[in-house]
């Protein structure tokens, strides 16, 4: 089956039988733990530099299960192909170096996660790659941050933590115009709600811990794209060597089933919870794409077909206010990660000023008393009132 098949016009139903293999009995997906595998002959070895004709011998180069998460991932997105990785930046982080060089230019956002912000800041200028933060929310500022030699626009929307939109139609249209390559990263949002290709972007990449796996029990990474370029990542990812295990990657197969029904939930719930944010007291201000307040919601209408889990909320006061706040919670768990069957909640401050000083979290609108929720399946009814118990003043 492919996702064009006309038996399988919904994802709904793609992600249930777009990984069939024909002749194969089990109704469940096997798992291959093999981390090595029986060759032929001699030309199996001679032909396994070149994807995705090369045999598979090797779980760092191909593995049954991986391929199979991997095919039922790229038409989720209606991408050619894709490449399973062992983490989320494990994807990025190989995308980003097989598409630039030393001597190339970067363009991405001053908001991004924080992994992504390290790589873009930190790693690439030793490796002889430029690269310039702009605010992601204006066309005019990634505009003018081009170069002769801007090689990568990278985006991410909703960006974390700020729940701030970048115009993908808009990227991708400034980028194509001028031959650069646009990666996207679409964890917040997920394949259901928003599928960056369909606006020009080029590569999408997913923490596949998050909203794809859906049960915070497997860590695992994916970037699709069109097959020469996800070869050429390969390449480069089989290099760095961050394999998905086997193990994670079935279990991802086991989530994604689900992921229709979680995503319709979840959806509803969260803007469920953000409209009662808006109204309970000791809360200033809720940023949320569903939400009419928020400053770009007609553009998260043109661009998303759902708003997603997660919102961000600046409670009154200032960071010990909010800790107050945050240990309060009582259905929320206070934990990093999102878009999984449980609600969490993080202190952005707090988690992020390990990785930035003081005005790297102004820049970033990383205020004091932001909060970010993960909505969960809790019934939104109850997660209201532990929001509502944890904001009442002592």
């Amino acid at each position: 089956m492919t996702p064009e098949d006309s038996i399988a016009p919904h994802p709904d139903t793609w992600l249930q039988h777009g990984d069939h293999v024909p002749g194969e009995s089990a109704v469940a997906p096997p798992l291959h733990l093999s981390a090595t595998f029986r060759a032929t002959d001699a030309a199996d070895f001679a032909d396994m530099a070149s994807r995705p004709r090369h045999p598979r011998y090797y779980t760092r180069y191909g593995n049954p299960t991986l391929e199979r998460v991997a095919g039922l991932l790229a038409g989720l997105e209606a991408a050619p192909a894709a490449l399973m990785t062992a983490s989320g930046m494990g994807a990025i982080s190989a995308a980003v170096l097989a598409l630039v060089r030393a001597g190339d230019h970067v363009v991405a956002q001053t908001n991004h996660y924080m992994g992504t912000t390290r790589l873009l800041g930190d790693l690439l200028p030793r490796f002889g790659v430029a690269a310039t933060l702009v605010d992601g929310t204006s066309l005019a500022a990634i505009e003018a941050a081009i170069r002769p030699q801007t090689r990568l626009i990278v985006v991410e929307t909703p960006v974390n933590p700020t729940l701030a939109l970048t115009d993908l139609a808009g990227v991708a249209a400034l980028a194509r115009a001028r031959g650069i390559v646009t990666l996207a990263d679409n964890t917040f949002a997920c394949p259901l709600n928003q599928q960056p290709r369909e606006h020009g972007i080029d590569f999408v990449v997913h923490s596949a811990t998050k909203v794809l796996g859906g049960h915070h029990d497997l860590t695992a990474g994916v970037v699709m794209g069109d097959a020469d370029g996800i070869e050429r990542i390969w390449d480069t990812a089989i290099v760095l060597g961050a394999t998905l295990s086997p193990h994670d990657a079935w279990l991802l197969l086991r989530g994604l089933r689900t992921l229709g029904v979680r995503v319709a939930r979840i959806n509803a719930s969260a803007q469920r919870v953000a409209e009662a944010l808006e109204s309970l007291p000791g809360v200033e201000h809720v940023h949320y794409p569903g939400l009419p307040s928020h400053p770009q919601h007609a553009l998260a209408r043109r661009q998303m077909r759902g708003f997603g889990g997660v919102m961000a909320v600046q409670v009154c006061g200032g960071y010990r206010e909010t800790e107050r706040v945050m240990k309060r919670l009582r259905l929320f768990t206070q934990a990093v990660s999102l878009g999984g069957v449980e609600s969490l909640a993080v202190h952005a401050a707090a988690m992020w000023a390990g990785s930035l000083d003081d005005a790297a979290l102004r820049a970033a609108g990383i205020a004091p008393n932001l909060v970010r929720l993960s909505v969960g399946l809790e019934h939104p009814d109850d997660l209201i009132a532990d929001l509502r118990d944890a904001l009442q003043a002592d």
